[in-house]
């Protein structure tokens, strides 16, 4: 029987599997009463409850709107039951076709191997100036 996944190993798996852009997978170890929210001033803003309530608010949106929408991990701080990631947002915003790179990091809550809450904190005028095509 194998050693079911350290907590940061889950972490660094989501973020493998949206690297690959592969949602299931990017979803497998978050409770079906996921606390998800997105900062006060991004196109995603707000606390979402549940996978498919993330998928069809954020990651929807960002692939329907951003051209190349990624994220690149830097670090990731293990907390034990808080998980850290530390990196960058790229993308083209479709609309007005300008490019857009902006730090982030992500606070993860994990219980028995389960992502319970979801917190990110970004420069969110950097990522506005893409949308409006503003500087």
């Amino acid at each position: 029987m194998s050693a079911s996944p350290s907590n940061v190993e889950i972490i660094r798996a989501h973020y493998a599997a949206s690297a690959a852009r592969d949602l299931d997978a990017m979803m497998a170890n978050v409770s079906p009463q996921v606390r998800w929210t997105e900062m006060q001033g991004f196109p995603c803003a707000g606390t979402w409850i549940g996978p498919t309530a993330v998928v069809e608010n954020v990651f929807s949106v960002l692939g329907r709107d951003w051209e190349n929408y990624r994220f690149e991990l830097q670090t990731l701080i293990d907390g034990g039951e808080q998980i850290v990631g530390v990196g960058s947002y790229h993308g083209v915003y479709r609309a007005t076709g300008k490019a857009m790179q902006a730090r982030v990091t992500h606070i993860w809550t994990l219980q028995d191997g389960v992502v319970v809450a979801f917190e990110q904190f970004t420069d969110t005028l950097l990522v506005r100036q893409a949308m409006t095509g503003t500087e």
